[in-house]
Formats: structure tokens, C-alpha cells, sequence
């Protein structure tokens, strides 16, 4: 009643930590959320260990780009709510906080995270290690030969597009090993384009 009768959070937060009672602090949360206190809303619910409006935290903390609260908020969530887009969330904040051994970790256990998507999305965002990583898990070597490209490694790229062995892939290696003047890599790219 605090909330809806004097609309007081400062007031609603102070006697959610008197009583402690998880109902209380989600109740809080959900009214931090509306007011736009995201940060605060995340611990909120991380005290009511309840993650049934994670849509709504996981849209308002992309927005303010609060990705260290998100993943401590998703891996509260993924312990009651069995989604993708929680998994695939984590992943793409993972990211998004250069916690890259924890993504890798997470990519190599058991998850339902859609890898392809958030990898696409970091490879748009020029996040290229991390976008590296998780095309080597699924595999997709065209994707993963690009990568190797933007991070200047060119014979991984050739390695890599060995694998994927397609005709366009090997047109990109090798204009952008001509371009950086890596003429041995170009030059195998090169006889593989011919080959096709």
C-alpha cells in the first residue's frame, strides 16, 4: 500500500528490508521498474529471487545498458525460468561486459541460448572476440573466417574458410588479404576461388 496509496518507494524499500518477505521486494521491484529505477528494480528481484517479469527487466536493462546487473539478474532467472531468450541474454551480456571466458564457459555446458543470433548481433556491433567465439562453439567457419579477418588474423581465416569452403568466403579472404598485403594468404584463398 505504500506503493499505490502515498507512492512512496524510498518508504516501500525501507520496510522491505525490515521485513524481508519476498513477495514485498518483488512488489518493489515491479514499481522500481515502471518508475525507470532499473538497477534498483534487478536487486530487487534478485532479493525476491523472482524472475517472472524478466522480459520486461531484460528490455529496460538493454536500454540502459546495465549488462553487469543483467547477468547477475539471468543467472537468478535461469534457475526458475527455462527460456531461450533468458540463455540466449546471457550470452549477449556476457559479451557486452568482456566477461569472455564466463560466455565460453557458458556456450560449452548445456543452454538453449539461439548462438547464431547473439554472435550475429555482436559481429554487427564490431564485437569481434566475442562473436569469434561463439561461432568456433557452434560451428559456422564462414562466419568465423570474417571474424578472424576483422581481428586482422589471416591464417586463422584460411584455416577457417578451409572448413566452410565456399566460393564467397573465399572471395572476402582473399580481397581482404590483398588489401593488408598478406599475399601467401591471398595467394591460397586465391587457388580455392580458381578450384570453384
Amino acid at each position: 500500500t505504500l506503493l499505490t496509496n502515498i507512492e512512496s518507494i524510498e518508504r516501500a524499500q525501507e520496510f522491505a528490508a525490515r521485513c524481508g518477505d519476498s513477495t514485498v521486494w518483488y512488489k518493489l521491484g515491479k514499481a522500481q521498474l515502471e518508475n525507470g529505477q532499473v538497477s534498483e528494480a534487478m536487486d530487487s528481484y534478485l532479493k525476491a529471487e523472482d524472475s517472472s517479469d524478466y522480459v520486461e527487466v531484460i528490455q529496460a536493462a538493454q536500454r540502459e545498458e546495465l549488462f553487469d546487473d543483467l547477468v547477475r539478474y539471468l543467472l537468478m532467472a535461469r534457475k526458475t525460468a527455462k527460456d531461450q531468450l533468458v540463455d540466449t541474454e546471457l550470452v549477449y551480456s556476457y559479451a557486452k561486459t568482456e566477461r569472455l571466458a564466463d560466455m565460453e564457459e557458458f556456450v560449452s555446458g548445456t543452454n538453449t541460448a539461439n548462438i547464431q543470433a547473439v554472435g550475429d548481433r555482436l559481429y554487427e556491433e564490431r564485437a569481434y572476440k566475442a562473436a569469434k567465439i561463439l561461432y568456433q562453439s557452434i560451428p559456422n567457419n564462414s562466419k568465423l573466417a570474417s571474424c578472424y579477418v576483422q581481428l586482422g588474423e589471416y591464417t586463422q581465416a584460411v584455416e577457417a574458410a578451409k572448413k566452410a569452403n565456399n566460393p564467397k568466403t573465399w572471395r572476402e579472404i582473399n580481397i581482404a588479404c590483398v588489401q593488408a598485403e598478406q599475399f601467401r594468404c591471398a595467394e591460397i584463398a586465391g587457388m580455392y576461388i580458381i578450384v570453384h
